[in-house]
């Protein structure tokens, strides 16, 4: 069997799947109920000066009116007594001594850090994490993404922490920045164990078009909120990846953004996360989702010949490359498998209307699905091989992109344009 332990920061767990800071995590007994169901951690929810949170608090995007593809909060940090939350954090930690259970922080001065992490390392907890990212409500007041967002008050924040802690700490980053490099830096510099990454991105998830008040509603007033959910994921995996490829970083990365099933799981920890957060998920459809997960992360890691979860990590960074390096000559072209077309022509709109004109319907043709329907016709000398049809195809395998042997060598825009090297003929130039 794979090990599944892992080692994020120092923060051991049996298996990287932890639960975010968030609601899933707000108290002692449902963490401990997440820990009995399988998860290998938790990140406690943000505690500091408790606060009153509003009603209503969360909103979804639903996709085709089904699966909610986005996720929305305006909820803040604890609404629950300092007192208890320790206390509760101490007995989960007893009861499941082997399990990584790190506290979430936020207050603002110098004195309130020394206090509260004192308090927080006293219960047993195996780590902190600076919450430097919620992009709601916290931030007006200079706290959350207020200090996420400026480099030198995260690597000021972040060394009062490292000075104060026993334990190691994690910086979540905000991803309200159009660079997420310096940020990860500054928290380098201020002696972070490791980083977690993304928060939520600030958004409106809704508007009631009848009331006129965007959504979620408190009385006749809203706010931005904090967006999360798998609509997020590709831009948690870019900046996990722009860390984990930059030389001087270096440190270990929990990622955080999307994560519903193992498959995205595995994405983060090959782009450089040696464990996941989960929260959307969870809130979704219950601690329960960890057991597919666990047994998915197991059946890949059997499959691809890796003994341990460090095997994979950051596997796909040397992958993800600038656009300049990309080989230019590469080609591929579409290929429809005709004993899997259903001849619903969704590829031959996809591509007249939104890409190269280059698949056609076929209504003479001699191709013939199973269902005796006409497969479109692709023309392999105006297809630019942009994957559109691939994309919108609803029957998995029948379109696939076929590598061409054009007979030219590698050329990339940064090492060999400028060399005058051949760049194989333009297609799909009308």
């Amino acid at each position: 069997m794979p090990d599944l332990t892992t080692n994020c920061a120092g923060i051991t767990s049996p298996n990287p799947f932890w639960l975010a800071s968030a609601p899933p995590a707000n108290s002692g007994e449902q963490v401990q109920r997440a820990f009995d169901a399988g998860w290998g951690g938790a990140v406690w929810k943000t505690l500091g000066q408790p606060i009153q949170n509003v009603s209503s608090r969360f909103g979804g995007l639903h996709y085709q009116g089904t699966r909610a593809i986005g996720f929305n909060n305006i909820e803040l940090i604890t609404d629950r007594p300092l007192e208890v939350n320790f206390r509760e954090i101490y007995e989960t930690k007893k009861k499941f001594p082997k399990h990584a259970v790190v506290v979430s922080l936020m207050v603002e001065t110098r004195e309130e850090w020394k206090e509260i992490i004192q308090r927080a390392v006293d219960t047993g907890a195996d780590g902190l994490e600076l919450n430097f990212g919620c992009p709601h409500g916290m931030c007006e007041r200079g706290m959350g993404s207020a200090v996420g967002q400026e480099p030198k008050v995260n690597e000021r924040i972040t060394s009062w922490a490292v000075e104060f802690s026993t334990i190691p700490v994690l910086v979540k980053l905000t991803p309200n920045v159009s660079d997420i490099v310096p940020h990860g830096l500054a928290a380098k510099r201020g002696g972070a164990h490791g980083v977690s990454l993304i928060n939520t991105i600030k958004s409106i998830i809704a508007v009631d078009i009848d009331r006129f008040v965007p959504e979620p509603r408190v009385g006749n007033l809203s706010t931005n909120g904090g967006y999360c959910g798998p609509a997020v994921k590709p831009i948690a995996l870019h900046m996990v990846a722009a860390l984990a490829r930059t030389p001087e970083f270096g440190l270990p990365i929990s990622g955080i953004g999307g994560i519903s099933n193992w498959r995205d799981a595995v994405e983060f920890m090959l782009l450089g996360s040696s464990s996941v957060q989960v929260c959307t998920e969870v809130m979704l459809r219950g601690y329960r989702v960890v057991e597919d997960m666990l047994e998915g992360l197991e059946e890949y890691m059997r499959t691809h010949g890796f003994a341990k979860l460090s095997d994979l990590v950051g596997k796909a960074v040397p992958a993800y490359s600038e656009w300049g390096d990309l080989d230019l000559n590469y080609e591929t072209v579409a290929r429809i498998d005709a004993q899997k077309c259903i001849g619903c022509q969704l590829c031959v709109v996809a591509c007249q209307d939104g890409a190269h004109q280059c698949i056609h319907a076929d209504p003479h043709g001699t191709a013939v699905g199973p269902a005796g329907a006409r497969v479109p016709r692709v023309d392999d000398a105006e297809c630019v091989g942009c994957n559109l049809c691939q994309i919108v195809c609803p029957v998995p395998g029948c379109i696939q992109m076929a590598e061409v042997d054009n007979g030219f060598a590698a050329a990339t825009w940064n090492q060999h344009v400028g060399e005058g090297a051949k760049i194989r003929p333009k297609k799909g130039v009308h």
